[in-house]
């Protein structure tokens, strides 16, 4: 049974640019009664690479009962939702996702893939082996820390490159592409906290944003 949340109200207000996020691909495991849990926990940034993860784990471990999983994207960790995926309402997708909001992730899907074992485990022994196998996932994890940033395509002149640049420069921006001819055009990160800035500074510098 999948849900949807759409506010901030089980987790800190975040009130800079950054967040924190996991490196790389971790796991855990768990096993209980003859069940064996596998927790896989993914770095993300969209919903489009969240439904490939999924869809390779379900490929991949095809035999298993249960792909239950949550994720949650961006600064605030919105959109975000949690999947039981058949086991009992909120004894999979739940635990997993209180996990994720313990550690203060974002940018991060865990999957946990079950294998049964033939003896129920109840409610309080599912909401157990997902919370510690997702527990285990994370606690392989490094953690990271991301900026939330806008992207910005600008136009200008041969004869205001000097200044663009030394704006580029001064609040250190990741320039992800560059186009030099009659008219120049280039495009940057800007992290939330320095998009005023940016902009006022474009402004000075007589820089079209396109």
């Amino acid at each position: 049974m999948p849900y949807f949340y759409n506010s901030m109200s089980e987790e800190k207000h975040i009130s800079t640019d950054h967040y924190r996020s996991i490196s790389a691909l971790s796991t855990g495991s768990y096993r209980d009664n003859g069940s064996k849990f596998l927790a896989f926990a993914y770095p993300v940034e969209s919903e489009e690479e969240i439904r490939e993860k999924l869809a390779a784990l379900r490929k991949e471990y095809f035999d298993a009962r249960h792909h239950c999983y949550a994720w949650r994207l961006g600064l605030k960790g919105e959109p975000w939702r949690a999947n039981d995926d058949g086991e009992p309402s909120s004894t999979a997708g739940r635990p997993i996702l209180g996990q994720i909001l313990s550690a203060e992730l974002s940018d991060i899907l865990v999957v946990v893939v079950r294998y049964f074992g033939g003896i129920k485990l109840g409610v309080p022994g599912l909401i157990k082996a997902y919370k510690t196998a997702t527990a285990e996932a994370l606690a392989a994890a490094t953690v990271v820390e991301k900026t939330a940033c806008v992207t910005f395509r600008v136009r200008f002149g041969y004869l205001q490159m000097n200044d663009l640049m030394k704006v580029i420069k001064d609040l250190d921006l990741k320039i992800l592409s560059q186009h030099f001819e009659n008219e120049c055009e280039l495009t940057v990160n800007v992290g939330l906290a320095k998009v005023d800035t940016f902009q006022e500074n474009l402004r000075w510098a007589k820089v079209e944003i396109i």
